[in-house]
This record gives C-alpha cells, sequence and structure tokens, in this order.
C-alpha cells in the first residue's frame, strides 16, 4: 500500500500538466503494480548534494527529468534575482556533456532562464567542466550549470550549479536555491519561451571557441619546464582517451600546444557515446575502464596512458614501467608527485614563499605534509568536495587579495587544480603537468615510478585504499544511517588487534584523543564524516557519498623507516592495510 504524499504525486504526474511520454511511463508503472519502483521515483525530490544534483533519467520527483531539471532552473532564476539586481545582464553560462538528455536539459535551462530576463551563454557542443568553471569568470556571469553526471552509469544524468566566483555553489547560495525549488509547488510556476524568442531578444548566445581560446592561452601560462618540452615533444609517448565524454577537443588540444606531438587516442572510445559503450563504468578511477588505452599502448611501446571521465575533470594514469607491463597510479600518488614537482621547481625559480598553499580533502594522503614541510610550504585541509578547496581560493585571492597564494589542490578521487583561473578539479591542466612530469623523467631515463620511489625513500612509505557499499533507495539511505550511527554512538577501542588513539568526529565538530584524554573543537563546517586513528600508523575514516547511494570507507598505513629496503617497505605496507581493510570491513557488516 502507497503512503498518501506518494499517491498524491503519481496522481498529479499522472495529471494533463505533464506530457503523454511521461504520463505513459507513470501509468505503466501503475498498472504493473510496481510499488517498489513508485516509491523509489516519488518518495523525495532530488536533493543538492557535494556534487549538485544528481539521478537516473526517468520520470519522477526523484529522477532527472525536464521538470525536475525545470523546477531547478526556476529556483536558480529566482534566487539569482533576488540576490543580485544585476543577474539579468550578467547572465548564466550553461555546458553540457556527452550523456543522454544533457543537450535538452541544457537547453531548456537557458530558456526558463532567459523567459525570467536572464541572459544564458550555452556552448554551442559538449563543453568540459573546468571550462564552464573558467568561462564563470571569463563571461562574468552571476552563476553557471553544467549538465552531468560525471562518471555515473548510463542510465544517470545530473545538473551541477556554480556561481559567481566560479565553484559549486556553497552556503548560503546552495541552500538559497534549494528554498527557492521547494517554494515552487506546480510545474505551472516554471517559465519558458521559445528559442527563436530567446536569440531573438538577446536573451540566448551560443558560444564560440573564444571562450577555450582563453582557457588555452591561461593554461599555457602554467608550463614550468619548457627546456624538457622541447627536447621531448617528439620523445614522449602518450595515449589518451576521453571515455566518449567531452576532454576529446580540449585535452587533446592543451597537450599540443603544451609541446606534445605523439599523442594517440583510443579510437574506439574517441566519439562522444551516451552509453559508454565500451566500458563498464566511465571511471579512470576503475582499472576496466583504461584497459582499451593500455592496450594501445602496449602495442605502440608508449610511455603514459591518461584518461578523463565524461565531464572531464578527473583523469586516471598508467605508466609504463620499461617493461611495457603499465602501472595504474591512485589519485593519492598523482596528487604527491604533481604537489613535489610544482614544490621542486617553484623553489628552484625562487617563486616559492611563506604564503604559498596546497590544499587537500580530508581524506586524501597524508604524505603531502612532511613533503610540504620541507619546501615551507603550508597545507590546508578542508572537507570533501572540490567546492571547498575553491572556497578557500575565492577566499585569500579574491576576497583577501593572496593574503595566501594557492599552488595546487588535489583529492584522492583523481581531482587536481594547479592555478587560480579555474575553480574546480581540471583534467586538461592536469594531464598536461603529469604528461610534463613523465617528459622529464624520460629525460633522466626514469619514469614517473621512479620519481614517486624517491619521494618515498625521502618522506616515508604512505599507502591508502577505498573500499565502499551501495545501498539504493529509501532502505538505502536508512542503513548507511544506521552505520554512522553506530560507529559513531559505539566506536571500536581497537581494528585488527591495533588499539583506536584518536578518534575525528566532523559532524560533531571534536577531535578527541584517547591517550590524553584531550577533546579539541575542528574547524570544518559540520560533516558527517568519521575518523579513527590506529596506534601502529594506520587510518579508518567513514564518509557517506554525497552524490551516489554509497557509503565509502577510506583505509591509510604509513610506515617512516628508510633503513629498510622500499619493496619491503611496500610489502609490509600492503599486508598492514589489507589486514586494516579486512578487519573494519567485518565490523561494518555487524552494523548492518
Amino acid at each position: 500500500m502507497l503512503e498518501k504524499n506518494i499517491e498524491i504525486k503519481i496522481n498529479e504526474w499522472l495529471s494533463d500538466s505533464y506530457d503523454q511520454s511521461t504520463r505513459a511511463e507513470i501509468k505503466k508503472l501503475v498498472d504493473d503494480n510496481n510499488e517498489k519502483e513508485l516509491v523509489d521515483r516519488f518518495y523525495t525530490d532530488l536533493e543538492f548534494g557535494t556534487g549538485g544534483i544528481r539521478g537516473i533519467i526517468g520520470a519522477g520527483t526523484n529522477r532527472m527529468n525536464i521538470y525536475t531539471v525545470g523546477k531547478a532552473a526556476q529556483g536558480i532564476a529566482n534566487y539569482v534575482l533576488k540576490s543580485d539586481t544585476s543577474s539579468r545582464s550578467k547572465g548564466i553560462v550553461i555546458a553540457y556533456d556527452s550523456r543522454n538528455m544533457s543537450d535538452v536539459f541544457s537547453l531548456r535551462s537557458a530558456l526558463i532562464f532567459a523567459a525570467n530576463g536572464i541572459k544564458s551563454y550555452v556552448f554551442k557542443r559538449l563543453q568540459a567542466t573546468p571550462l564552464l568553471s573558467f568561462a564563470i569568470r571569463h563571461l562574468n556571469t552571476i552563476a553557471g550549470v553544467v549538465v552531468t553526471a560525471s562518471h555515473n552509469p548510463p542510465e544517470y544524468n545530473g545538473y551541477k550549479v556554480y556561481y559567481s566566483d566560479g565553484a559549486q555553489v556553497l552556503p548560503p547560495h546552495d541552500k538559497g536555491i534549494i528554498d527557492e525549488v521547494r517554494n515552487i509547488v506546480s510545474i505551472k510556476e516554471i517559465k519558458e519561451i521559445s528559442e527563436k524568442e530567446a536569440l531573438d531578444r538577446g536573451l540566448l548566445k551560443y558560444l564560440d571557441n573564444e571562450v577555450n581560446e582563453a582557457y588555452y592561452e591561461k593554461a599555457l601560462s602554467l608550463r614550468i619546464n619548457t627546456n624538457i618540452l622541447d627536447e621531448m615533444k617528439d620523445e614522449l609517448k602518450i595515449v589518451y582517451t576521453p571515455l566518449h565524454g567531452t576532454g576529446n577537443i580540449p585535452v587533446r588540444e592543451c597537450l599540443k600546444r603544451w609541446g606534445f606531438n605523439k599523442v594517440f587516442v583510443v579510437k574506439k572510445q574517441e566519439l562522444p557515446d551516451a552509453n559508454f559503450s565500451t566500458v563498464k563504468y566511465p571511471n579512470p578511477e576503475e582499472s576496466e575502464a583504461l584497459s582499451l588505452a593500455i592496450k594501445d599502448a602496449k602495442e605502440n611501446s608508449c610511455d603514459l596512458v591518461l584518461a578523463t571521465d565524461p565531464d572531464c575533470d578527473r583523469v586516471g594514469i598508467a605508466v609504463n614501467n620499461g617493461k611495457n607491463e603499465f602501472i595504474l597510479l591512485n589519485g593519492n600518488q598523482v596528487g604527491v608527485f604533481l604537489s613535489h614537482y610544482i614544490f621542486k621547481h617553484y623553489h628552484k625559480l625562487n617563486l616559492l614563499n611563506k604564503k604559498s598553499l596546497v590544499i587537500k580533502t580530508i581524506v586524501s594522503t597524508d604524505l603531502i605534509d612532511p613533503i610540504s614541510k620541507e619546501f615551507d610550504v603550508q597545507v590546508e585541509e578542508v572537507l570533501t568536495g572540490f567546492k571547498y578547496i575553491a572556497e578557500r581560493i575565492h577566499q585569500y585571492h579574491d576576497l583577501e587579495n593572496h593574503s595566501k597564494e594557492f599552488l595546487l589542490g588535489f583529492e584522492e578521487s583523481y581531482g587536481y587544480l594547479v592555478g587560480d583561473f579555474v575553480r574546480d578539479k581540471d583534467a586538461v591542466i592536469a594531464s598536461c603537468f603529469i604528461a610534463e612530469i613523465a617528459a622529464e623523467c624520460k629525460k633522466k631515463g626514469k619514469t614517473i615510478l621512479d620519481y614517486l620511489d624517491e619521494i618515498y625513500e625521502r618522506y616515508g612509505y604512505y599507502i591508502e585504499g577505498l573500499e565502499s557499499l551501495t545501498l539504493k533507495g529509501l532502505e538505502g539511505i536508512e542503513k548507511i544511517n544506521g552505520i554512522m550511527n553506530a560507529f559513531r554512538s559505539n566506536p571500536p577501542g581497537d581494528i585488527n588487534s591495533v588499539k583506536v588513539v584518536k578518534i575525528r568526529d566532523v559532524k560533531e565538530s571534536k577531535t578527541i584523543d584517547l591517550v590524553s584524554k584531550k577533546e579539541e573543537k575542528l574547524d570544518f563546517p559540520k560533516s558527517n564524516v568519521l575518523t579513527y586513528y590506529l596506534a601502529n600508523g594506520g587510518k579508518v575514516t567513514l564518509r557517506p557519498s554525497g552524490t551516489e547511494p554509497k557509503i565509502k570507507f577510506y583505509f591509510g598505513f604509513s610506515i617512516k623507516d628508510n633503513k629498510k629496503n622500499l619493496q619491503d617497505v611496500k610489502m609490509i605496507g600492503k599486508q598492514e592495510l589489507d589486514k586494516l581493510k579486512e578487519s573494519f570491513m567485518k565490523l561494518v557488516k555487524e552494523k548492518i
């Protein structure tokens, strides 16, 4: 038996206010008595998470469709008109990726903004997320939207909202937009005009290549070792795959201008494909997603594989170990060698000072700490989500006139940013830097793997891992909350027979040292994140995902002993990490 509020929503969506296709989709579920699916589609409305709105495409309040997107667009329009009197003339810029309905959702949003008197700038073709972030600041718009579901499966789409600083919305804007969306009680409140009228009235402008060219110019200014790039332009061989997404043009163009002539694209994954037919998931964190690229790289004895996700804000890599075997590196490893490379060269160029800053998320590697200490670079931690890194850049560069100088930021989930003209993770620029580092290594007769080992030998060996549980629907949300509540109310005294010595609870804004019994207040916004620190250098963090029906468990282990052979240290580290993961996941299963 369906709850009354769900029945009311279903009947509304069966009314003449909705198009025939939508009504037919809902009616079939009703006729089939598919209560589980109806509940999942209507028990809630899509909400903004760490990445905006994201959901399965289909009819219903908990689905991505022209009506939920329409409500989001109208809510954004209502909010910006109330919060900034100049928003009509400043406008909103819109980008979209290669997913199903992305172009439809993009144009619908533009026409809703136009109907509210707000000028819309829309990219003519699918576009990478970092260029959307850049365009907001370049065009001085009040906000921006990118229609994407990043690396989610093909049945998903999403809607990421940005504000005038070029970053994804944060308080108070996110709450303000959500409130405005919730205040829309009927789809009849959603305004819209035709494309022709919007063009005729100057309220819709399609963007040409001017934004891309401005972006490329800024990106090229970041190059460091131009001498090496000139020497190695025909030596370094790269295989690149956009995984059917938006990276194909900007990544290849930027690599070319950066100085790399030997870049080969994976032909089967070059063109946009909303169904991502050659991969299980278009996620560069998954080794399977790089399999075709690695196959091509082996056949052509290439040095490096680069793979960007569909909206091109994250990049995964694989490195030739010198035996034509390709080793995949994770986001923490890339963040580490990217940071060290920039620190090393900036130090030589006298570009570092007491204000120099690197920012990482709280679930990313702690190896950055000893590296930054040697180069006298400040390290700051923020909550998971690149928008929190962007928030600090905005504070230090825009509001406080470079009170701190941002060099780069990174997160373990394959997101990196160098420079401050983009305010989100940027796989285009990251790809170019990774290639530059690979070129310098090759010039020295080494690989990135050798470079990473040198870092471990100097600063200690750090190894990280991730486990996650996918728990869908209302029942899944309840289970995820139950797990977090259980660990919060009854924390383990030890994990894998190793004593827990400290607990950090971001939701409760405190860190408790279990040895000294001292408690410290955390300077983080409240978030449902728990971290356990172990006596042997182990670390476990629990965090529900903000964009997927998952709870994630982050594991870390470090060994600071340079007397042992590095390969032995790596083996010990892996064994300890595996034991930590196995032991903790048993505790998780007991609490489900």
